[in-house]
């Protein structure tokens, strides 16, 4: 499977993108990073630039129909980034229309606050995000990591990086489900 790993071109958590991409790869799956610029994304450990990475492919130029599943990386400031960029904003929104898993941690449900896909989810995040989260419609809880499938999608959410674990393999069992039953439309309709 094709997984979109969308990140702004600068403020995301490296560990949140690099844990998640290892995890994806391990498991087979094509991890891609997408960003609203081409070129490369300047990673950080909270406060301080970290790595830098290339940008694989960009958002307006692709569609999250080439895509299995997206997982949105934290950071402070790649979300509010992301949800401030219309294209990012509707790639985001295009998952949840056409019924693909997300996963999103720490500070990246601001872009789903923004894309309007909360209404009705329960989700967890970092903490400070709770209001937004309520005032968008959405049940906060204080979760390692959850699951949702009140939706056109399942959604897996995480707080922190000291949840990346949980978040990985949560991710990775919704992303497979799909995967499988993609797998059994495909072979229905041959």
């Amino acid at each position: 499977m094709r997984i979109a790993f969308l990140t702004a071109p600068q403020g995301v958590e490296q560990i949140e993108l690099t844990d998640p991409w290892q995890a994806a790869k391990d498991a087979g799956h094509v991890p891609v990073l997408v960003s609203t610029k081409p070129g490369e994304i300047q990673a950080f450990h909270h406060l301080d630039k970290a790595d830098r990475f290339p940008v694989d492919e960009v958002v307006g130029d692709t569609p999250a129909g080439s895509f299995g599943g997206l997982v949105l990386p934290g950071g402070v400031a790649n979300p509010d980034f992301l949800r401030m960029d219309d294209k990012a904003v509707s790639f985001v929104a295009d998952f949840f229309t056409q019924g693909r898993p997300v996963a999103a941690i720490c500070h990246a449900p601001w872009t789903l606050v923004e894309a309007d896909v909360v209404r009705g989810r329960v989700l967890t995040s970092w903490p400070s995000l709770r209001t937004d989260i309520r005032n968008a419609g959405g049940t906060w809880v204080d979760e390692e990591v959850r699951v949702c499938d009140h939706g056109p999608n399942k959604l897996v959410t995480s707080r922190r990086p000291k949840d990346l674990k949980a978040f990985c393999e949560a991710f990775l069992d919704v992303f497979a489900e799909e995967a499988q039953e993609v797998g059994q439309e495909e072979a229905h309709e041959a």
